[in-house]
């Protein structure tokens, strides 16, 4: 039986280790090819290799999948362009992008200097834009020669974008901004046959394992590992593939078992004076407002 991706190429970048890694195997799992692309570098982003990206496109070529492996820098343009270059030149096509690449910095903002701040948004903001860029290019281009695209991109946003978190303002603030570039991005390259989605992750990675810090494994659930990356895979895979049509422009929140669509901005409550207000009058239209309005949800941190 063949897979829902058979045939199709796929990009994943962090694919090294963590929701990457598991990105990567479950795309080989259902028929894909996989360029993995990792720097290989420490969890504050210091360092690199290639070793992870090599030890996992070994992993699935030993398991009788096809793998290569991708070491650059895609939060640069040449880095960026050398990863949709690499996956054309050795498969011909490129069908699927998983922007999933990070590491952290975590500071109170009180504490968070500039570099940290530059550090974080550079390589999950900017790490986002790159390689999207430079795929919507090489998929217009394949457009306007005459060959349609069922081109699919995932962006790895976090609840952290969604909501905020103490202590990581330089991480919520890029991981907001991915939110938006998913937004627009679905918007413009449509016309190319490109959808684009986005996922806000929960599972036990390098950058979680404080937080979740057991297995939360139970033996009602079977012994269950809500936590294991590769609970989030799923719903990346078939967002990755051409079975997802017609559904892009999205976020949704995956952790465990269970997948939600998430909701944003929306008019919520107004109050239209026809005519300019006084600051004081202005207050008391907002008080009479967030009455009717709905609670916002807590920032990750303050309980």
């Amino acid at each position: 039986m063949k897979g829902i991706c058979e045939g199709r190429v796929v990009i994943v970048t962090g694919a090294g280790r963590g929701l990457g890694r598991a990105h990567a195997l479950a795309f080989a799992a259902e028929g894909a090819k996989v360029v993995v692309n990792d720097l290989g570098v420490s969890l504050d982003g210091a360092g690199g290799s290639d070793d992870p990206a090599r030890a996992v496109a070994d992993e699935i070529t030993a398991a009788g999948g096809t793998a290569i492996a991708h070491a650059g820098d895609i939060a640069t343009s040449a880095g960026a362009a050398s990863l949709v270059a690499a996956a054309v030149d050795a498969f011909g096509r490129l069908d699927t992008l998983v922007n999933n690449a990070g590491f952290l910095r975590d500071r109170m903002l009180v504490n968070l200097d500039e570099d940290d701040w530059d550090a974080v948004v550079r390589v999950h903001l900017k790490g986002h834009f790159l390689p999207l860029r430079h795929a919507a290019a090489h998929w217009r281009a394949e457009t306007k020669a005459g060959r349609p695209q069922t081109a699919r991109v995932v962006n790895t946003s976090s609840g952290a974008g969604l909501l905020g978190s103490v202590g990581q303002g330089n991480y919520a603030a890029a991981k907001a901004g991915i939110v938006a570039l998913t937004l627009v991005a679905a918007a413009e390259t449509a016309r190319y046959g490109v959808q684009v989605n986005a996922i806000a992750p929960a599972a036990r990675t390098r950058m979680t394992e404080r937080t979740f810090a057991t297995t939360m494994a139970a033996p009602e659930h079977g012994g269950f590992d809500a936590m294991a990356p590769a609970n989030v895979s799923p719903l990346v895979v078939w967002l990755g593939s051409a079975d997802c049509a017609g559904v892009t422009g999205r976020v949704f929140e995956a952790e465990a078992g269970r997948i939600t669509v998430m909701e944003g901005w929306r008019p919520g409550p107004t109050a239209d004076r026809g005519t300019r207000w006084t600051p004081q009058e202005a207050g008391g239209a907002v008080r009479e407002l967030l009455v009717r309005a709905a609670e916002p949800g807590p920032v990750y941190g303050t309980r």
